[in-house]
């Protein structure tokens, strides 16, 4: 039987009603506003570099791990899912989740660890503020405007996704979310769209699952020892018994499907649960509830942080990962303070952005310039800088 598609619920957004863009432009006549934010992004620049972008594991260990562009795919899935399921404007959920990512740096965590260290004292570094920047300013691809000229809906998610963030703005790494609120009011003190907040949780659903997934193709723990972890455990165990004589490679495949449809489940139930609990009826309702209305159960969110535990000890810190964490931080900072003695040794663009301006605008440019580098073209920058080859 195929799947009923519920009705618009009350309190999703939309396009129709659009608060606009920054720079008016006409409508399309063959796209949603938001359909379109999508397809912004995915023409990107910054959306291309994701798929030499890693997570946990860097782009030449492996072709089987996730890059950054794979999993916000993953993620876009879930949302697109997740929004259809609650009746919400699915087009905004995926555009949201699509962009969620596009301010990381290279070699995940790692980069953005020594970016915030590099930067300190200039502005430092957040990867959610980067991600602001690249779609207000960044990207260069229109003759009228800088960034890609979002709508306000999608601005508001990809900064607020993660609930208000009006008491950030005295940190010096938001001082460009401030002074582009200070113009364009987002709203920083209420909650973003329900469909900025579906985005959200799809993050959690897709890495946690997918890191499972990674891990245990990394050889780092196996289908044995997560036997005993609160969310995935059940699952293995349910597929071991239903399977037994299947590949293990299948059974991890169908354990982490199965923990996906968990995850997807309890979202479902407890946004309806605390929707008619909080009487939600538009998307202003939304905004001002004053707690997330999308949101995992209490027992989920005590079973993922047991998860998220085991993770941090077996994958995030293993050696293995550690060693390419201090490989990635070295070349990363070596590159960084290289470029702020010398920026004639720049990119000929990067140079002339960085030329005539002080220590901290120089900075800056040199933290666009690295935060933009994939995987590989970081590793083959510091080559080329810091081990020439006078034979070649």
């Amino acid at each position: 039987m195929a799947a009923t598609i519920p009705p618009k619920a009350p309190y999703a957004e939309d396009p129709a009603k659009s608060r606009g863009r920054k720079v008016a432009e006409a409508e399309s006549q063959t796209r949603t506003p938001f359909a379109r934010d999508r397809d912004r992004i995915i023409h990107s620049t910054a959306f291309r570099r994701l798929k030499e972008k890693t997570q946990v594991f860097v782009a030449h260990e492996g072709d089987h791990f996730r890059t950054r562009l794979t999993h916000s795919l993953e993620v876009a899935q879930i949302a697109r899912s997740l929004a259809t399921a609650l009746g919400l404007d699915a087009d905004l959920a995926e555009t949201i989740a699509l962009a969620h990512d596009l301010g990381h740096p290279p070699f995940g965590h790692a980069g953005e660890d020594e970016l915030q260290v590099q930067m300190q004292g200039f502005g430092g570094f957040d990867h959610n503020v980067q991600t602001f920047r690249v779609v207000t300013k960044l990207e260069r691809r229109y003759p009228r405007f800088e960034g890609l000229n979002l709508t306000w809906e999608t601005l508001e998610g990809v900064i607020k996704h993660n609930g208000p963030v009006v008491d950030k703005l005295e940190k010096p790494s938001w001082s460009a979310i401030a002074e582009f609120d200070a113009e364009y009011d987002l709203r920083l003190g209420t909650w973003a769209s329900a469909e900025a907040q579906v985005a959200a949780l799809a993050d959690d659903i897709a890495y946690n699952n997918h890191d499972v997934d990674d891990g245990v193709q990394a050889g780092l723990f196996n289908l044995e020892e997560l036997r005993g972890i609160p969310l995935i455990g059940p699952h293995v165990a349910s597929a071991v018994a239903d399977y037994p004589d299947c590949d293990a490679g299948i059974l991890r495949l169908e354990a982490v499907r199965r923990m996906i449809g968990a995850m997807v489940d309890d979202v479902l139930a407890e946004t309806r649960r605390r929707a008619a609990v909080d009487k939600v009826g538009s998307p202003e309702d939304v905004r001002v509830l004053g707690h997330a209305l999308v949101a995992f159960s209490r027992d989920m969110v005590e079973d993922l942080s047991a998860l998220r535990a085991f993770l941090m000890e077996r994958m995030y810190r293993h050696w293995r990962v550690n060693r390419t964490r201090s490989q990635a931080r070295r070349m990363l900072g070596e590159m960084f303070l290289l470029f702020l003695a010398e920026p004639d040794v720049l990119p000929a663009e990067w140079y002339a952005r960085a030329q005539n301006r002080e220590e901290a605008g120089r900075a800056r440019v040199v933290c666009d310039y690295v935060a933009g580098m994939t995987d590989r073209f970081a590793i083959e920058e510091h080559r080329k800088l810091f081990h020439l080859d006078l034979l070649s």
